[in-house]
Order: C-alpha cells, then structure tokens, then sequence
C-alpha cells in the first residue's frame, strides 16, 4: 500500500504546485493589468488616438506630476524650518522697514489656532514643493502636446520646454524680490498713534505669499506661449501689433486683478515684465515671419510686393492662392 500512496501523494503535490504557479502567473498578470493605467497609452499604427486614449494620457500625465510634486512635498515637509525662514525674510524686512520709519507700530506676525503650525509647515512644503517640481510637469505638459505635432513642430515644443522652465523660476525670482516693498506699502498703514496693533495671521500671510509668486510664475509664460503660437503659425506678427495697445492695457488690468495684495507696487512689478515681455515676443515673431517670407520669395512662391502686404496683414494665404 506504502509503494501505492507514495506516487498519489508525489501526483497530488505536483498538482498543487501546477495551481500554485498557474495562480501566481494569473495574478502577476493581474497585476499588469492593473498597473497598466500608469504606462501612456500608444499610437494604432495610423499614428492615431481615441479621445478615450487621450483622456488616459492626461490621467498619466497628471499622476507624473503629481507623484513628482508628492516627492518633493516629503523632501521640503522634512526641511520645513529653513523653507519657512525664506518664506518669512519678505515679510521681516518689510515689517523693519516699518517700524524704522515709526518705530511705535506695533507689527507682528501670530499663529492662531492649535493646527496653525502643521498648516504652517504644509503649506511651506507644498509651495516649494509645486516651485521645485516645475520642470516635471511643464515636460509632462510638452509630452502630451508633442505627440500630435509633425516633425519640425516638435523640434519648436522643445524650444518652448526649454524656455519656459528658467522663465517660471525667474517670474518666482521676481515676485521674490518684489514682495518685500509691497508687504511694506500695505503694512505702512498702520496707525501706532492710535494704539492699533498690526497682528498677521501666519497662515493667511502663506497663502497670500503663494498667490504672488504662482501668479508671478505663471505670467512670465505670456511671451513663451505667444512664440510658440506663431512657430506654430497661429498667430502673426501683425496680429501681435495690432492688439498691442489693448495688450499692455490687459497687462495693467490682469496684474491689478491677479495680485492678491492689491498695492501698486505689486501691480507695476508684475505689469510692466509682461508688457516688455509682449514687446519682446511680438519682436521675436515678426523676426519669424520676415524670415519666411523672405523664404518664399526666394523661392517663387510670393512677390516681394505680396510678402510685404502678407507681413503687414494685408493679405492672406487665400489671395495669394488666387
């Protein structure tokens, strides 16, 4: 009986260990399968894409990004205390300014409520971290546009990729630098002769902080996006000039409503960047549009009376065609 059991038992082994392996396989096929959402969707071999695939595309993009800024959330969160000093130097040396000039205001900067100092050092990490993190998702911005540009196009996106990230940080530099005198213009209405003390909340001062240098950030980006629109060939010369008087005047407007501290101050620093930066974009691109047109004329496809007519809006693909 003994030399019967033994090769049922050696038989009902080998089965369970059959199942083990099959399930094992199933479920590091399940585990693909589930993980698969993190991988971008690819193209069918007609170099096309389902709107379902790309709305998984954004899904992957944003996860990039947010992973990126989840990372580095960690980092600052644990380096919080000296993010915190950098954070606090615009306000310190607005309030010193301040008080020299009449030293019996009384400014001061309070934590009010018991969770005040974890929001403190949330809030810290999470602006270093969006800042830090910006070459991450502007790239996961440029990979989402290139796949549906042609060659050339993407060789222009790189240009914009590589431009738009020192612009971000210089726009946060700027607002940097320019928050000092606007916390000083808002904070010099304090009236000491009337016994009034200045006590700042800490936390609304962060997120007011936040706003400016985002908004800052953010705005440097105008004449990347304008470039980038002609290389593109949506957007001409010409259109850039003629709405150049109603340009600068939504530059004033747009920086008065964008910045939350409402000074003057903060307004022209953040005004005045956009609207030579504008000037500057719509110097780059009638650059661009000369040298196509001096191009096609060589060429044979224009006149020179037609490529001057086209530069300054006056005609347009369609006439040339007749």
């Amino acid at each position: 009986m003994a030399e019967v059991g033994l090769p049922v038992e050696d038989s009902l082994s080998t089965g369970r260990d059959r199942r083990r392996r099959r399930d094992s396989r199933g479920s590091r096929t399940s585990l693909r399968e589930r993980l698969a959402w993190l991988r971008p969707p690819e193209f069918d071999e007609n170099g096309a894409m389902s709107i379902w695939d790309h709305l998984r595309e954004i899904r992957y993009r944003l996860v990039i990004s947010v992973l990126a800024i989840v990372v580095l959330f960690i980092i600052a969160f644990v380096f919080y205390q000296p993010i915190v000093e950098a954070i606090m130097h615009p306000y310190q040396v607005a309030a010193a300014a301040v008080q020299a000039s009449n030293p019996d205001a009384e400014i001061q900067v309070v934590n009010s409520g018991v969770a005040s100092p974890m929001l403190l050092a949330l809030k810290s990490a999470g602006l270093a971290a969006v800042i830090a993190a910006c070459p991450v998702w502007i790239y996961q911005l440029w990979a989402f546009i290139v796949p549906g540009l042609l060659k050339n196009e993407r060789k222009i996106a790189l240009r914009f990729l590589l431009s738009a990230i020192p612009l971000f940080l210089i726009g946060v530099a700027v607002g940097y630098i320019t928050l000092p005198k606007a916390f000083e213009f808002m904070l010099g209405f304090t009236v000491a002769e009337a016994g009034v003390a200045n006590l700042q909340d800490l936390n609304e001062f962060l997120s007011l902080e936040m706003r400016m240098l985002l908004v800052f950030g953010v705005s440097f980006l105008l004449p990347v996006l304008l470039v980038f629109l002609n290389m593109l060939g949506l957007l001409k010369s010409y259109q850039l000039r003629k709405a150049r008087v109603g340009a600068i005047f939504g530059c004033f407007v747009f920086a008065a409503v964008a910045t939350p501290s409402g000074d003057p101050f903060s307004m022209l620093a953040l005004s005045l960047p956009m609207m030579v930066m504008y000037l500057v974009a719509e110097f780059i691109c009638r650059r661009r549009d000369v040298a196509a047109l001096k191009k096609q004329v060589r060429e044979g496809f224009l006149t020179p009376e037609q490529a001057y007519a086209t530069l300054n809006g006056k005609l347009d693909a369609e006439d040339v065609d007749d």
